[in-house]
């Protein structure tokens, strides 16, 4: 009899507990950009990030998959453009050779590189480093990799035109990479020439 009786007050315990928790309705999917770490039911309401959103000061171009650096499965990353320009600048540091990388997530550091390598002014580098857009400033010159992706989507995107854009990979001493946004081929270019420029940060 008296374990019926404690099952009985343990069950009705437990009951209470539970029946006065607060409901809270909202985003429960902590990939969303609306979750809320409060809402204890889903609501349906979670919208998410996708290519072509106006987002953090440009343009969403491109959000990291796995294998890619900076990927999370449980928070949304990826890069985002600033607004365009239709600017010509040349790459800089002819003669110079640094050492920069093509790689995914390598834009940042290359564009750093660059910069402390070369005092010159008005290049393309320099311009993203020093460019402030939507309140952020962290803005830098995408790596080879990190423009090909900006090329994959540019139709989302938006704001491109037909010709070539540089990276802030160099390809030697005297030439750096690009890539033509009409056909999508990839050239080397000297240095000392100029292209257009569209900078990126990543969030």
């Amino acid at each position: 009899m008296k374990k019926i009786v404690f099952l009985l007050v343990l069950a009705l315990g437990f009951w209470a507990t539970n029946s006065c928790k607060k409901i809270v309705d909202g985003c429960t999917d902590k990939t969303a950009t609306n979750y809320n770490s409060d809402a204890t039911v889903d609501d349906g309401s979670c919208s998410y990030i996708v290519v072509g959103d106006s987002y953090q000061g440009g343009t969403v171009a491109y959000l990291f998959v796995q294998g890619d650096p900076g990927y999370d499965a449980a928070v949304i990353h990826g890069l985002i453009v600033a607004p365009l320009t239709y600017t010509l600048f040349s790459w800089g540091c002819d003669s110079t050779s640094i050492a920069t990388s093509a790689a995914m997530g390598t834009g940042q550091a290359n564009t750093t590189a660059i910069i402390a390598a070369c005092s010159a002014t008005g290049t393309a580098p320099r311009y993203c480093n020093d460019l402030i857009a939507g309140g952020y400033s962290d803005w830098y010159l995408p790596s080879k990799e990190e423009l090909n992706r900006l090329y994959a989507n540019k139709t989302a995107v938006g704001g491109f035109t037909s010709d070539y854009y540089w990276s802030s990979t160099q390809s030697d001493a005297n030439h750096a990479w690009t890539q033509h946004f009409g056909t999508g081929s990839i050239g080397s270019f000297k240095k000392d020439t100029t292209a257009k420029v569209r900078a990126v940060r990543s969030f």
